[in-house]
């Protein structure tokens, strides 16, 4: 290692006086939560920490956390949380390699986890681990006062019956009324779940008797011990009054937990809510904002009960048959092809599948007619665009109808619109450039094809069920 060399004749200078550095603290730019917070749904003690655990994924924890979304004042940051599926009580591992206030304070993590759990997230690891072996018969003993509701082998009605093909003789559906103290209880331990994975989702009032809990639970037997109740997911369902003497079911919620997701228990659930409709002969059977995978789902049920239903049939018949007479690109005026009123009504009377649900349903049905549907596919399509074109821009399709027109915003350019009207009948005031026209001429397209994938989607799966 070289040295430089130093004269030893030459006294050594002195040492400058060293001078006090000052700083700023780099400001804490924080940690999203969706980053540092790892949750997992557990069913036995042995899984909490296990590698192979059952991990969830949060719509967006973001949310919960401050108005941007993110933890501040902590460094190496991790946080683990588990979720009993037996007991549905929580506990939350927090650490850490330091804390300071870099600006934004410091979040208080027990307070905004407690904002999610509530009063299901326990202080103690050793109280949770506990609760699996003390709480092993929550789910059975809380639901034993509730209604054992069958599941529909038959109904007495054609286009009713089961349609998901699976033995389902360990698997129950418990009907609970809001004014009963376990179903509220019950109800609350679940909440954090639908707030983690029902997007958009609000807690129900449980103080409202309107409301019902139906729970979807699979009988599993242990060794040397009585059968366990284990919950499968659940749905919660408003009743409203209808005049002048009868009810309306809304479905308001429902959740399958994400480890016995994809295996028909969201049928089978949605198969005996819809029963009870039809039993108890309620005026009609409603979901509010269905999201796109339940929507799915729902309607696969309800196109194979339309399939098998007489009135339904007769009516399909008449459009199938009009449809293969020639192609449709030839005639003057395209039809719009709806169900007719009477068949519509019968089907709500009968399997309380309102109009809006029978009109989503009905293109499918008209699409699984068409056989062989390469034969009549331009037709199709084009009563699908047709009607896509008439929901948007109205009935004349032109400038005596509805326009969207894109304007400047400061908010979200690409998603800023005025929709337009004309007044009426009068021609509009608005004209739309060249670049205007073709963009919104793909937009309907976009619209359009996404409408074909739906249907094409459907009819698939009901084909291999069938």
């Amino acid at each position: 290692m070289a040295q430089k060399h130093q004269s030893t004749a030459d006294p050594a200078p002195a040492e400058p006086k060293k001078r006090r550095r000052v700083g700023f603290a780099k400001p804490d730019g924080g940690v999203e939560a969706n980053e540092c917070i790892t949750i997992y749904l557990v069913s036995s003690k042995d899984e909490v920490g296990a590698s192979d655990a059952a991990r969830i994924t949060p719509i967006d924890l973001n949310s919960f956390f401050e108005e941007d979304g993110k933890i501040y004042g902590y460094q190496g940051l991790s946080i683990t949380i588990w979720v009993s599926s037996i007991s549905f009580q929580a506990y939350a591992d927090i650490s850490y390699k330091s804390t300071s206030d870099g600006g934004k304070g410091v979040t208080d993590l027990k307070s905004a986890l407690q904002n999610i759990f509530g009063e299901t997230l326990l202080d103690s690891k050793d109280d949770f681990l506990q609760t699996f072996s003390s709480d092993g018969n929550y789910i059975r003993s809380i639901i034993s006062s509730g209604e054992v509701l069958q599941h529909p082998l038959t109904n007495g009605h054609d286009g009713a019956s089961t349609l998901s093909g699976k033995a389902t003789s360990d698997l129950e559906v418990v009907r609970m009324v809001m004014d009963n103290p376990d179903a509220g209880s019950l109800y609350s331990r679940l909440v954090p779940l639908v707030l983690l994975l029902v997007d958009g989702s609000n807690p129900i009032d449980v103080t409202d008797s309107g409301w019902e809990l139906y729970v979807l639970t699979q009988k599993k037997d242990l060794e040397h011990e009585d059968v366990q109740s284990r919950l499968l997911g659940f749905s919660a369902i408003y009743r409203f009054y209808h005049y002048p003497d009868s009810t309306r079911l809304r479905l308001g919620q429902i959740l399958v937990l994400p480890p016995y997701q994809s295996k028909g228990h969201g049928r089978h659930l949605l198969e005996v809510i819809h029963n009870v409709a039809i039993s108890e002969d309620v005026y009609d059977f409603t979901v509010e904002e269905p999201l796109d995978a339940f929507q799915h789902v729902r309607t696969c049920l309800d196109v194979q009960r339309l399939l098998g239903f007489e009135p339904i049939k007769e009516a399909l018949n008449s459009t199938v048959l009009y449809l293969k007479q020639g192609r449709l690109s030839k005639k003057t005026h395209v039809p719009r092809f709806v169900p007719p009123s009477s068949a519509a009504e019968d089907v709500r009377r009968v399997l309380k599948i309102n109009k809006t649900q029978l009109t989503q349903c009905w293109e499918i049905l008209i699409y699984l007619s068409l056989d062989p549907i390469d034969k009549y596919v331009d037709d199709f399509e084009m009563i699908v665009s047709h009607r896509v074109k008439e929901e948007i821009l109205g009935k004349d399709g032109g400038s005596g109808g509805k326009q969207v027109i894109e304007v400047p915003s400061e908010y979200k350019e690409d998603m800023s619109f005025v929709m337009f009207k004309t007044k009426d009948g009068k021609p509009s005031s608005v004209e739309l450039d060249e670049d205007q026209t073709k963009q919104q001429e793909e937009q309907l397209k976009q619209l359009v094809d996404e409408r074909l994938n739906v249907i094409k989607s459907v009819a698939q799966k009901v084909q291999l069920q069938v």
